[in-house]
């Protein structure tokens, strides 16, 4: 089959690989109907995270069940499901309080499992899932061709931005600050309007994406950054900062704006996969009491809270992704990202 396999710093090709095969007993094979490129999948493609040996990439994927193993019971042959950025058996302790991304059993895409099975790469025409009863979540069917966009962002990024909100304690009549206008934080737009915020503040320099965020439930938009940026949000704020204060970014820059632009008492949720050294300031913190919640997002469990307002249109999270591209084009499509000229590419097998 094919599949996406990065080399080396801006080195992305497809490749035929092995087809995956059923091996421990409670996995599946999935044929892949979507997958896309994530903000996190150009640390390496830029190199800020080294590639010492050529390895499969990706971790977004919607796609239809072909066989399972004889120790699946939840999920079936031609089951259309959607895949979290991670495997988790949805049963374990910790999956059990909240956090599925700490599995005790769990794993990632393109490694092995933990009985040595190897969990294909997101990016390929077909994956073979470990733990297929927790990891996969089946939307009932039919699928039509124009919801797959919108189930797709449940694998990563509709529900890191919820994590961010919900981390941040976003409720009715807040304030909430989004830093960052990739898909993850235009989702997290979403996720503060659904969750009832009145003042959404979309920090975005980019026409198109300032255009989405209005259209996602942003009241106000602000361009500058540093102390210009803390000072425009505390004038649309009562000249307090903002309630919440929503990091989808993850660098030091990032994380001191949405620090600064919080109100004192007032939480930050961040969600943003760390790079370029973010630090949190205590002190300035505890003068302040500003609180900070978040991390990687478990998004498995929010999938099903979730999927009724995708599928309904109540929330249309799939139009992040504003170009579609054939696998086999795959290193454009990560050179569109890099370059942001997209905002979010999928990948059709």
């Amino acid at each position: 089959m094919l599949a996406t396999v990065i080399h080396a710093t801006r080195d992305i090709r497809v490749e035929q690989v092995a087809d995956p095969a059923l091996s421990t007993g409670a996995d599946a094979i999935v044929r892949v109907v979507a997958a896309c490129v994530c903000g996190s999948d150009l640390w390496p493609y830029r190199g800020v995270t080294e590639t010492n040996e050529p390895h499969r990439i990706g971790h977004e994927f919607v796609g239809i069940v072909e066989e399972v193993g004889p120790d699946v019971a939840k999920v079936k042959a031609g089951d259309f499901v959607i895949a979290p950025f991670y495997v988790c058996d949805s049963t374990c302790v910790n999956c059990r309080n909240g956090v599925s991304t700490s599995c005790t059993q769990g794993g990632w895409w393109g490694s092995d499992d933990r009985l040595g099975g190897f969990a294909d790469g997101a990016q390929g025409e077909r994956v073979r899932v470990p733990l297929a009863d927790g990891t996969l979540a089946v939307v009932p069917g039919p699928v039509g061709d124009d919801e797959i966009a919108g189930l797709l962002t449940l694998s990563d990024v509709m529900g890191t931005g919820h994590h961010a909100a919900v981390s941040a304690g976003v409720s009715a009549g807040d304030s909430v600050a989004v830093v960052g206008d990739g898909a993850v934080g235009l989702c997290a737009i979403i996720a503060a309007k659904r969750l009832g915020a009145t003042t959404i503040i979309a920090m975005s320099r980019h026409p198109q994406r300032q255009a989405l965020a209005r259209e996602f439930g942003a009241t106000h938009i602000v361009e500058e950054r540093g102390d210009a940026g803390v000072k425009a949000v505390r004038a649309l704020t009562d000249e307090v900062g903002a309630d919440r204060v929503l990091e989808c970014v993850g660098t030091k820059e990032s994380m001191d704006q949405a620090l600064r632009s919080t109100r004192p008492g007032g939480m930050v949720g961040y969600v943003g996969v760390p790079n370029g050294g973010p630090e949190l300031p205590i002190g300035a913190m505890f003068g302040r009491n500003v609180g900070v919640n978040g991390g990687v997002a478990p998004v498995r469990g929010y999938i099903e809270e979730l999927l009724p307002d995708v599928r309904s249109g109540a929330i249309q999270p799939g139009k992040v992704f504003d170009l579609v591209l054939p696998l086999a084009e795959a290193a454009e499509a990560y050179a569109a990202m890099d370059e942001r000229r997209a905002t979010k590419v999928m990948l059709r097998p």
